[in-house]
């Protein structure tokens, strides 16, 4: 009998492995993902983007804190980019101290790299970064994990000059060229060696489910002396890179979604492959600005219509003097007004996981990771498999009118979410982030809503807890609800019993 066990157990995980696939955009609604078989959504506040690269991160005890704290997603740089040690705060983790860089290349015999060691052999590779890579995203995936694997970023100028494909810190003869150069097809030879990595990246990572590849971040933002890069420059080389994915994969496995930001500006022109098929995560970094960076909500409101994921992968840094007064009240209103509000992927960056405490313990991490959960139990409390952004309402008896946004399954059921902020930048054009705005507010608001028996929750997004429920049948085509009285956030749930 236990033999025969075993051999049923053997059986399933075979059929398992077998039917395992990457994630992918729901079959039944896009703007969603489909991981390990059921519909999902991401929702994390992360650490900076050097877990693998510097040595000196403990990743394990960071994806620990993670998984506990309810989170599902994380970012890496694979290695073309990095910065200076401090540059944003003290020990964080994407600028490694000196001869503690984890990079994708193999060294020389050859000294001379100005962050410690000898200098970069491009054509060789460092087996003890691949270990480590795919390390990291094995132990990811055992704690249900997805990582996004971020190949590029801009290269301001005063990163420019230790980066591996500098043409001073590799033996290759090669990235002999200004910085807002690097991602352009102006050098051949350095555009041969930029394939060849992600080549390289995407092959190292094909095995894994919990993976998506996003090219390069924030193409276009390259500050410091001289222009920036220009979108007529740099959208055919991330054609090229787009192209280099692909090509890899068509002889490999499994086949991993493709991810890139949009940007751009009228100096610059705009970096936007929303409508590319071979692109099928959109994204927006910050909250609504519209200078370089495109804004997530900006997307949120205009590409939805795409059909696709829209992802809001980048916020401000967590706290770092951005958020004004109560900064987890500032951070959980965008986090929720942009998943209620059809945004599938949500990460917050968060500075107190650091080399020295990659696990954030003694901090208020406990309580950013917490309302993150209250948010995505409220959104799994849903069939939001089944339900696309609602416009069928209206506000009244406000002064102060708050920002809404709702999703729906017309009949059936409904979310909202409504908060009280402004924009701390006073202008839209450099909204980066949102500052909340406390007192007494009670609004009314009209929801269309067909006849039939429903159960209504306002729940407060802090913590979770339902403040009032209430039974209504609709007998004619709308219903009219006075919210309680709230201080900054509330959230409706509204499911058809009958």
């Amino acid at each position: 009998m236990i033999k025969k066990h075993i051999i049923i157990l053997l059986g399933i995980i075979v059929i398992l492995r077998v039917n395992a696939e990457p994630i992918k955009l729901h079959p039944a609604n896009p703007h969603y993902y489909l991981f390990n078989g059921k519909p999902t959504i991401l929702i994390t506040s992360a650490e900076i983007y050097g877990a693998v690269l510097n040595l000196d991160f403990d990743y394990v005890k960071y994806l620990d804190a993670l998984a506990e704290g309810g989170a599902n997603y994380t970012r890496i740089y694979t290695g073309a980019y990095f910065e200076m040690q401090d540059k944003w705060f003290k020990n964080q983790s994407i600028g490694p101290a000196d001869n503690r860089h984890c990079l994708p290349w193999g060294r020389s015999n050859i000294p001379g790299y100005s962050k410690g060691g000898n200098k970069f052999d491009l054509d060789t590779w460092n087996p003890d970064y691949f270990k480590r890579l795919k390390d990291f995203i094995s132990y990811a995936g055992t704690k249900g994990i997805v990582v996004e694997v971020c190949l590029y970023n801009a290269v301001k100028p005063w990163m420019w000059d230790f980066q591996p494909l500098n043409g001073n810190c590799n033996i290759n003869n090669v990235g002999f060229c200004k910085h807002n150069e690097f991602q352009t097809l102006k050098d051949p030879k350095l555009v041969g060696y930029q394939k060849s990595y992600v080549h390289k990246i995407t092959e190292a990572v094909n095995e894994f489910d919990n993976v998506i590849i996003e090219v390069i971040d924030e193409p276009t933002i390259i500050s410091g002396v001289g222009p920036g890069t220009m979108a007529v420059d740099v959208v055919p080389w991330i054609n090229e890179m787009v192209n280099t994915v692909l090509e890899t994969e068509s002889t490999l496995s499994k086949k991993h979604l493709i991810a890139q930001q949009v940007e751009g500006g009228a100096t610059q022109g705009v970096v936007d492959f929303s409508a590319d098929p071979r692109v099928s995560v959109i994204v927006g970094q910050y909250a609504w600005q519209d200078i370089n960076q495109v804004g997530a909500f900006k997307l949120l409101d205009s590409k939805y219509k795409q059909a696709k994921m829209i992802e809001f992968n980048e916020t401000v840094i967590y706290p770092m003097g951005y958020y004004k007064g109560n900064a987890l009240d500032d951070s959980r209103v965008e986090a929720w007004e942009f998943v209620v509000g059809g945004g599938g992927s949500f990460n917050q960056l968060n500075s107190l996981y650091t080399t020295h405490n990659e696990d954030a313990s003694g901090t208020e991490n406990n309580k950013i990771l917490k309302q993150l959960k209250v948010l995505k139990t409220f959104m799994y409390n849903l069939d939001f498999i089944r339900m696309r952004q609602n416009s069928s309402y209206t506000l009244n008896n406000t002064t102060a009118k708050p920002y809404v946004r709702s999703i729906s399954e017309p009949g059936k059921q409904y979310a909202f979410y409504l908060h009280h902020s402004k924009n701390p930048n006073d202008s839209p054009s450099s909204f980066f982030y949102y500052q909340v705005q406390p007192g007494k507010y009670k609004e009314g608001i009209t929801i269309d809503i067909p006849r039939g028996t429903y159960r209504a929750d306002w729940v407060n997004p802090a913590t979770g807890t339902i403040i009032r429920s209430e039974y209504f049948t609709e007998n004619k085509v709308t219903h009219k609800f006075t919210t309680p009285e709230y201080s900054v956030d509330i959230a409706l749930r509204i499911i058809r019993i009958m």
